[in-house]
């Protein structure tokens, strides 16, 4: 009798809880695809998720008079968000703008990004208290650290902000600058 409870309040609940982690995981990160346009990738992924679902929701199904089953597929849902959270945020697919803007002399900054290999396009102007500088920086998302790291150095009063970019039509990675070829 007692390796049957085990089973049942034990076994089949942590069971669903690790199929839901891996469902909503995968699920959490199909979505993340589809915005990002990965049309080929996201309905593949879609199959597992789906796949792994009916395997915990039968066994729920299967185990409706025991409580522990109903707080372990939410709990798997609830984790498997966080968890999917934290794989998209290490894959850090795509690319991102930021855009930073200054009102003090930004060439140290723009030299800076640029000597790391970046491009950056400047524009002038108009903001509520006078002339500012606008500049535009397109980089893959893995890349953010290093440039908001730089912004922090050489102008830390700057205001940034960081969007992302569905789509973009060139490679965007560093290129090698002449001096250090």
């Amino acid at each position: 009798m007692e390796n049957q409870e085990l089973y049942t309040y034990v076994v089949i609940p942590l069971l669903i809880f690790v199929a839901r982690i891996c469902d909503q995981s995968i699920g959490t990160l199909r979505i993340i695809f589809i915005s990002k346009g990965y049309k080929y990738l996201a309905p593949l992924i879609g199959f597992f998720e789906v796949l792994i679902w009916v395997l915990a929701i039968t066994k729920v199904m299967a185990n409706l008079d025991n409580w522990v089953c109903y707080v372990a597929y939410a709990g798997g849902f609830a984790t498997g968000n966080y968890v999917g959270m934290l794989f998209e945020q290490r894959l850090a697919l795509g690319y991102e703008m930021i855009r930073v803007i200054t009102k003090v002399d930004a060439s140290n900054l723009i030299q800076a990004i640029r000597n790391m290999g970046y491009t950056a396009t400047v524009v002038e102007a108009q903001g509520a208290e006078g002339k500012v500088g606008v500049i535009y920086i397109i980089i893959n998302r893995k890349c953010i650290d290093k440039i908001v790291n730089v912004i922090q150095i050489h102008n830390p009063n700057a205001l940034y902000t960081i969007e992302d970019i569905r789509f973009v039509n060139k490679d965007i990675r560093p290129w090698i600058p002449q001096q250090e070829r």
